[in-house]
């Protein structure tokens, strides 16, 4: 007879199955059609947009924040240990070729979070304190011509946001950093318990002020940082790039051709490279689960197509950039498919941290549990926006928001301090059954997203003329 946690656990491995990997790359690839490839067309204009000035300025529309500062403070809840722990999990459960399938979701992942983000900001409200507040529960309540069964979905939707908050995007993310800091530097997880918590309430008590005011700092400063150690190590393993490079393309479609004595105690199929690419790249940059919405409904910006491109670049950051390193310093470093001293293969934040130290020595291993550490930390601040949010919609009001910031806070030194699989099972379920929903209102809305990407078009295509004629005319 099985035992609750092994319930849990094959509920979980179903829900997060070939079924719901299907419904969300396509939802991307549908959306990516009807949108006629706008996403991919305009990826030029939406990574220029949150290189601008006016990126980083509030002057422009109504909200909370800088357009800038929302990238960040969702890019904060996205970027986290997926890209790290995730990327290399993926490479040993599903070869090499499981980084392909990471950038095919990612490439289609990039119009499910354009739409929507974009969603989020035309339907978001105004709360009684003044602040915006937005994401697909709003969008679903709103939005939806059948008003029922868009407060459902809209509820359904806020549930589970919450309840994956305290775990997925709190507990494991904690406990991610007491291990790390407990095995690069000794400290107990006790005491990384209490500075994290002192830290994430003094910074989540300001609400979302000062969240995106941390996270626009922390989140390009870690990503360049993560990026820069991740380039060092592929350059000095660059002979044996083109060979890495070769595995990863090989070994997403024909495993057979290269797999054996070379990958040592590794064994995939191409469904398995599939199934684990695309499930860590969704994981990793969360496109279609509804999540980065809710906090680009909190930007100030004059028209939601213009702020869901700027926040459309998120997938782009974090699965084509960041993911890409990691896979590509795993690759080149040859240690996929070595096993340690106990004679066990290496996986996880192992796998990782033996590519880095391959070139880098002992140090490796520091860079790669610092940016384990950051990551998870900007991950922790991020997730409470959402789940705040979330708390906020279903009681329909901002009273006792002060109320979740703190009990969000305390959880944070529980996460630190204990290893509680069920209870990170079961809130990993809740993030799968948060794309449900939001995927049933996107292809209910795909047509007015279509129509809202051809509305602004002609206003990218005018910017892009003035932009020319300034060059033009400084020359």
């Amino acid at each position: 007879m099985e035992t609750i946690s092994q319930i849990i656990t094959n509920i979980d491995t179903f829900v997060w199955g070939p079924v719901m990997l299907i419904l969300l790359v396509g939802t991307g690839i549908f959306l990516t059609f009807r949108t006629k490839f706008a996403a991919w067309r305009n990826l030029s204009y939406a990574l220029k947009s949150v290189l601008s000035k006016e990126a980083r300025a509030t002057k422009r529309g109504d909200g909370d924040v800088s357009p800038f500062s929302a990238l960040m403070t969702a890019l904060a809840a996205t970027i986290g240990t997926g890209n790290i722990i995730g990327v290399a999990t993926a490479m040993f459960a599903g070869g090499p070729g499981a980084l392909v399938w990471m950038w095919v979701s990612a490439c289609f992942g990039l119009t499910s979070k354009f739409s929507e983000c974009m969603l989020s900001i035309k339907y978001r409200t105004i709360n009684e304190k003044g602040e915006m507040s937005g994401g697909p529960m709003y969008t679903m309540r709103n939005g939806l011509k059948n008003k029922t069964f868009g407060k459902v979905l809209g509820f359904l939707f806020a549930l589970f946001t919450v309840l994956a908050s305290f775990g997925i995007g709190n507990m494991t993310q904690a406990n991610s950093i007491s291990n790390s800091v407990h095995e690069v530097f000794g400290v107990s997880t006790t005491i990384t318990g209490i500075i994290i918590t002192i830290l994430a309430l003094v910074i989540i008590l300001g609400g979302i002020t000062s969240i995106s005011k941390i996270s626009s700092v922390v989140v390009p400063g870690m990503a360049v940082f993560y990026v820069i150690a991740g380039i060092i190590v592929i350059l000095l393993n660059i002979q044996h790039v083109p060979a890495g490079l070769a595995q990863i393309f090989v070994m997403a479609f024909h495993p057979q051709a290269i797999g054996g004595g070379v990958m040592g105690v590794i064994t995939v199929t191409v469904m398995n490279s599939i199934r684990y690419g695309v499930a860590r790249g969704v994981f990793s940059n969360e496109a279609g689960l509804g999540s980065a919405a809710i906090t680009a409904a909190a930007a100030t910006t004059d028209d939601p197509v213009r702020q869901g491109y700027i926040n459309m670049t998120g997938t782009f950051f974090d699965t084509i950039v960041v993911c890409t390193i990691t896979g590509l310093a795993i690759a080149s470093s040859g240690v996929l498919g070595t096993c340690d001293s106990t004679g066990a293969a290496l996986q996880g934040v192992q796998l990782t941290m033996a590519a880095f130290s391959s070139v880098l020595g002992p140090a490796g291993k520091y860079l790669v549990g610092i940016g384990i550490i950051l990551f998870a930390f900007s991950t922790i601040l991020g997730w409470e926006y959402h789940g705040e949010k979330a708390f906020e919609y279903l009681f329909q009001s901002h009273k006792y928001n002060m109320i979740y910031r703190i009990i969000f806070s305390l959880v944070v030194f529980i996460g630190a301090t204990q290893t509680l699989q069920l209870v990170w099972d079961l809130s990993d379920i809740m993030n799968a059954l948060m794309a449900i929903p939001n995927l049933i209102c996107l292809l209910l809305m795909s047509k007015e997203v279509a129509q809202e990407v051809n509305r602004f078009q002609p206003v990218i295509e005018k910017e892009k003329a003035m932009g020319k004629i300034k060059v033009r005319a400084n020359a």
